[in-house]
């Protein structure tokens, strides 16, 4: 079957690699229907170190069950499911927590012989507790906004739901992708009054608004801050969602919280250290967020993604054939797609 691998800094390939066999009871074979480019995979792509051999890659997914381990229950073959960006036992006591993140027996895509999700077929460890059925066909025009649950939207309702945003909540959300996007349809789907978006590019913060967002802010660093400021009578939001992952954009969203407010932050960090000093001690502000546990959100979102409540999926702006992923790649890291669904 044909994957995707990468081999270093751009050097995206798309190769023949193994078919996918069960090796555990625990397993099952599933068959690709769509994968998509991830934000955060953006960043191997930009600063891998070049090497011999090709990496697995992908992390979202849905498909078709082909085969099923003799250990699994509550699926079977011919099922159409969707993958969350880890696979975990969904038992241990962290799943139990809603940390299936953190899973005593689980692990991400892609790694330690583990079948990465931009391919044509995956082999899933512990395929009880990780995927989850959809009630559609591999026809279905929700197909797209299904797949967002496997990371992107249950990514952005995570970091509206550790910032505890609620009804009548003021919330800024820094980062005009995906993530912010979906922290933005979020935010609203929670019952946010407000919602500044801090994004520059146009067509995304216009999606922005669509999802929810009261007010847009292009500008950035202090003059950013100060612009939030004035949209909420001198105070800033309660709640601030820090979709980015850069020491900017957490510069931005402290700046931008208001006295006894929360700083939730999922973007992937590239960075070390958060500069919290006085400032952030005395005005009681509350820093939470991580990686987002997707799998514990997927049955809680699904419902409304299916009667048309939200679509999420409206994030997925370029579509394209597997063989065409290295330049979908491209695409993203110039800012000339927003988010890359792929059709294996």
């Amino acid at each position: 079957m044909k994957a995707t691998l990468i081999y270093g800094k751009g050097d995206i390939r798309i190769e023949n690699v193994p078919d996918p066999e069960l090796k555990d009871p625990t397993d099952a074979v599933v068959r690709v229907v769509r994968s998509c480019i991830c934000g955060s995979d953006l960043w191997p792509y930009g600063s891998k170190e070049a090497s011999d051999e090709g990496a697995r890659i992908g992390h979202e997914f849905l498909g078709v069950i082909e085969d099923i381990g003799s250990e699994v229950d509550g699926l079977a073959k011919g099922d159409l499911v969707v993958a969350p960006f880890v696979w975990a036992d969904n038992t241990c006591d962290f799943c139990a927590e809603g940390l299936q993140t953190s899973c005593r027996h689980g692990g991400g895509w892609g790694m330690n012989g583990v079948d990465g999700g931009q391919g044509e077929a995956v082999r899933v460890p512990q395929a009880q507790g990780t995927l989850v059925k959809l009630p559609v066909g591999e026809d279905s025009a929700l197909l797209p906004s299904l797949l967002t649950l496997s990371d992107v939207f249950s990514t952005g309702h995570h970091c509206a739901v550790t910032a505890g945003v609620s009804e009548g909540d003021t919330v800024t959300v820094i980062g005009d992708g995906a993530v912010g996007l979906s922290a933005v349809l979020a935010a609203k789907r929670l019952g946010a009054e407000q919602i500044i978006l801090m994004g520059r590019h146009t067509a995304r913060t216009d999606l922005g608004r669509e999802f929810g967002a009261t007010d847009v802010v292009a500008e950035r660093g202090d003059e950013g801050i100060e612009k939030v400021r004035e949209l909420t009578g001198g105070d800033g939001t309660r709640k601030v969602l820090e979709c980015v992952g850069h020491e900017a954009a957490m510069d931005m969203a402290l700046g931008a919280v208001r006295s006894g407010g929360t700083v939730s932050r999922v973007g992937v960090p590239q960075y070390d250290k958060v500069t919290a000093g006085s400032q952030f001690f005395m005005n009681n502000i509350t820093l939470t967020g991580g990686v987002a546990p997707a799998r514990a959100y997927i049955e809680e979102l699904m419902p409304d993604v299916l009667d048309g409540k939200v679509e999420p999926g409206k994030v997925f702006d370029v579509s394209m054939g597997l063989d065409d992923v290295p330049t979908g790649y491209q695409q993203m890291a110039d800012r000339e797609a927003l988010k890359v669904i792929v059709t294996p």
